[in-house]
């Protein structure tokens, strides 16, 4: 069994990044309202910011902003002459259209591909750079060394910004295509060699539901989970856990596993670094 350490990784992306002529336009992240899970990630990308000694500029805006007055101010912010990249925090608040103010952004400054624009471009193979998440997969499944033509793989959450993209990018890659929605009948993911999940429901897959030497690759992020992974700790609620519950493999219950990500510290800090990545290359 091995323990993917995201945080190695992440470091060794931002290395790179380091050799490389810094950007001289600004990163921009755009915040709607309070969301402290959502200020977290932030706190993240701009310490990674700083360290690449990227001017990274962050524009809080007030949860009950309207869609046309947000969508006006994040195209004021993307269309400024020294921008060069737009970071769009998500979840928005309910009442906010997601797509129609993120479309405003335009192609090559889109570093997290999340706009229609730059997405259609991915889905047919002619953007410059890819989605993040796919990003993080990919050099997950390089660094493991896993020969993908030759495996089935389960992707379990086809959201936006991780199942959809990452989905798409496997097709034709591999042997079978498993795809699968929170509410499926997750008994296929014995069938898969690798499973990637980003549903955010935490304890959602178990070791014993895995085919042995399978490898899973965990987007989920759950601070208070609609599921209680077994435990005893009363700080619970307070802990970030992931969709894959492993904390029978570390009690050495199940060690049959390939490799598997941690939550904390596992896909999180390798896709802050490739969002990274994509801002010197769309500015390169």
């Amino acid at each position: 069994m091995i323990i993917i350490d995201g945080k190695k990784i992440a470091a060794e992306i931002i290395a790179e990044l380091k050799k490389k002529p810094k950007p001289e336009k600004f990163l921009a992240a755009v915040f709607i309202g309070n969301n402290p899970v959502s200020e977290n990630f932030l706190k993240q990308k701009e310490k990674v910011a700083k360290e690449l000694g990227i001017d990274f500029r962050l524009y809080k805006f007030d949860g009950e902003l309207l869609n046309d007055e947000l969508r006006a101010e994040v195209r004021k912010i993307a269309e400024h002459k020294t921008c060069g990249g737009v970071i769009v925090q998500l979840p928005f608040p309910e009442h906010v259209n997601k797509h129609y103010v993120m479309n405003v952004i335009p192609r090559e400054k889109d570093v997290d591909v999340i706009g229609e624009r730059a997405l259609g471009a991915f889905y047919v193979g002619r953007n410059p750079v890819l989605p993040p998440a796919v990003g993080v997969a990919e050099k997950i499944l390089s660094t493991s060394n896993f020969e993908l033509r030759t495996a089935n793989v389960a992707v379990v959450g086809l959201g936006f910004l991780i199942g959809k993209p990452i989905a798409t990018w496997l097709m034709g890659k591999v042997k079978d295509l498993i795809l699968l929605d929170k509410f499926s009948d997750l008994s296929a993911v014995k069938n898969a060699d690798i499973v990637i999940s980003g549903v955010g429901k935490a304890g959602l897959i178990k070791p014993e539901m895995l085919k042995d030497g399978a490898g899973v690759i965990d987007f989920g992020y759950s601070i208070k989970g609609d599921q209680r992974p077994e435990t005893r700790d009363p700080e619970w609620k307070t802990k970030i856990y992931g969709d894959f519950d492993a904390s029978s493999l570390v009690a050495g219950r199940w060690s049959l596993n390939k490799f598997y990500t941690p939550t904390p510290g596992g896909t999180g800090p390798i896709l802050v670094a490739k969002l990274f990545e994509n801002f010197y290359a769309l500015n390169g």
